[in-house]
């Protein structure tokens, strides 16, 4: 008997136990998983791995950037220098005062301006205001101003779209002078242009001298600044702009061309080289300004200023 009951237990402890899973009788189980995902988000599909490829390449990619490369900050040195920048409302952020400064009319009225436009007032001993100019002489006033903030080309034409007026554009190939490109916006501000395009390199920027000769138009008028200033000119080329550029062996006179009615870009050279070879190329035409005087060229402000009038004069 002993042997039996030892049998039975054996038999009921080695019995099969529940088999893993419901079986489809948990209430779970009948439920739907939701429609079929796209193919580009299943995992393992040849579509999703096409689109993880993609999404690497594009991470590796740098991202676009608008308008020119960021510097760093600008610094006017001297009173009457800042004095004239604040005057003309060049967009600084900090304004230096040494330590003791000896004051006088240029140094009251640089404070003043520069509390009546919210600036930060700092104030630092003359070996950390020669440290930071480089020795020159800063007479106790230095004013920080940051990185212009510049356009994109195409913002130029969007901006003349968002008007419901044909673009009219001047770029400049090879000025220098910060001075010639303020006085250029001042003349694409006053004859209704829409923007100025600027080669990146080895060309002049919106600096402190630039938007004081521009008279306080480069707050109205963008700046746009070109990596590759023929590339940019064919781009508006596509978009339907006439490139015109000034040359002083030009085929066409100024009152000949009739493109000026229309949607246009101006291409002003520098006074001595003129445009350069392949912006040259890249112009639908090359146009001459008489100049009765016997002037042998004028200076880009000035030629730009002529074009922008006989452009305005046209579409008035």
């Amino acid at each position: 008997m002993a042997g039996n009951s030892q049998r039975r237990n054996r038999r009921t402890s080695n019995k099969k136990g529940a088999t893993v899973g419901s079986g489809g009788k948990r209430r779970r189980a009948l439920e739907g998983k939701g429609p079929t995902p796209p193919a580009h988000m299943r995992k393992g599909h040849k579509k999703n791995r096409l689109a993880n490829a993609q999404a690497k390449q594009a991470s590796r990619r740098p991202a676009p950037r608008r308008g020119g490369p960021k510097g760093t900050n600008e610094l006017v040195v001297g009173r009457n220098s800042v004095v004239e920048a604040l005057r003309e409302g060049v967009p600084a952020n900090t304004l230096y005062v040494q330590q003791f400064v000896d004051s006088d009319e240029r140094v009251r009225e640089a404070l003043q301006l520069a509390t009546e436009k919210g600036l930060n007032l700092m104030e630092a001993p003359r070996p950390e205001l020669d440290r930071m100019t480089n020795g020159l002489n800063h007479q106790g006033l230095v004013l920080s101003v940051p990185p212009y903030d510049y356009a994109h080309p195409e913002d130029l034409t969007a901006l003349a779209a968002d008007n419901g007026e044909d673009p009219l554009i001047v770029a400049l190939d090879g000025i220098t002078d910060p001075r010639n490109l303020g006085a250029v916006v001042r003349s694409v501000s006053a004859f209704g242009g829409h923007g100025v395009v600027v080669p990146e390199r080895r060309a002049a920027g919106m600096t402190a001298s630039a938007w004081k000769t521009s008279a306080g138009t480069a707050a109205r008028t963008p700046v746009a600044r070109a990596t590759n200033m023929t590339r940019t000119l064919e781009a508006y080329q596509k978009e339907g702009l006439m490139v015109v550029g000034l040359a002083a062996d030009g085929d066409v006179e100024l009152h000949e061309l009739d493109a000026l009615d229309g949607p246009v870009v101006i291409v002003v050279g520098s006074e001595g080289k003129g445009l350069s070879r392949l912006v040259g190329e890249t112009c639908d035409f090359r146009v001459r300004i008489p100049m009765p005087g016997g002037a042998e060229s004028l200076n880009a402000g000035v030629a730009a200023g002529v074009v922008l009038y006989e452009a305005a004069r046209r579409r008035a």
